[in-house]
């Protein structure tokens, strides 16, 4: 059930989200939407995205929910995206920088292509929307800007240098960029998500997923509402005094 307005957390924020079209981005729209959010979503599954935003139209009502076409990596797509959402709402409000991928191989197999990939999308790509919202909200003096880590850029795994490298590299990034904007009343802050119960984690073999769930004190993988929740938080006035954070999702497999 949708909120009371009054209780809604992010009334008439202007929110972007990229990598929105499924999975732990989906559930962050929706989350903002139901509270109150005007979301416009970045993925390059045109496909996915507007069934999506079908779904969204259909629940939340029009005008709520907007996709755009977006490739992180691509500076001119990034930009003129961006420049087409303040100029019909006013303002950029809410920074989601979710959009990810994963080519997983040893590094004695990896490509030079595999790991420019990946560094292009989670790394390059949350630097360039980074750069272009800020750029707005510095202007306006307020704003939120959450960035999508992972566990694995805090401990690693096997097979996933480029992933790893990745998302340690936005945790220097979030706390860089926390420092930079903070006089201009802008939150910066990372989550860092656990294994998550996602379309992905469903196709692992059990043996393995025990494994995994294992090596979790709370003995159960995180789901996409846990970080959706805490996507909330970062954006709402709830953090107001936070930033520069990273809050590790992970069932306490960090510690």
């Amino acid at each position: 059930m949708i909120n009371g307005e009054q209780d809604m957390k992010l009334k008439e924020k202007i929110c972007i989200v990229t990598g929105g079209a499924r999975g732990i981005g989906r559930e962050i729209c929706s989350h903002f939407l139901k509270e109150g959010a005007l979301v416009c979503f970045f993925d390059l599954d045109e496909t996915e995205a507007l069934k999506t935003l079908n779904e969204f139209n259909k629940e939340f009502g029009t005008l709520k929910a907007y996709f755009f076409k977006v490739n992180v990596a691509d500076k001119e797509s990034v930009e003129s995206s961006i420049e087409e959402i303040v100029k019909k709402f006013g303002r950029v409000d809410i920074l989601v920088n979710n959009a990810g991928i994963t080519s997983d191989n040893l590094i004695l197999r990896m490509s030079l292509e595999e790991w420019k990939r990946v560094i292009d999308i989670n790394l390059t790509g949350t630097f360039i929307c980074s750069k272009y919202v800020s750029k707005h909200m510095v202007k306006q003096k307020s704003g939120k800007i959450i960035n999508m880590s992972s566990v694995i850029g805090i401990r690693g795994n096997i097979g996933q240098c480029n992933y790893s490298a990745s998302k340690a590299g936005v945790i220097g990034l979030t706390k860089s960029l926390a420092k930079e904007l903070a006089g201009r009343n802008i939150n910066v802050n990372a989550i860092a998500p656990g294994y998550i119960e996602t379309e992905m984690t469903k196709k692992i073999d059990d043996k393995f997923k025990e494994k995994i769930v294992s090596m979790i004190p709370s003995g159960k993988l995180g789901t996409v509402e846990d970080v959706a929740k805490t996507a909330v938080f970062l954006a709402s006035e709830d953090s107001a005094y936070i930033t520069g954070t990273v809050i590790n999702l992970d069932g306490g497999m960090g510690i």
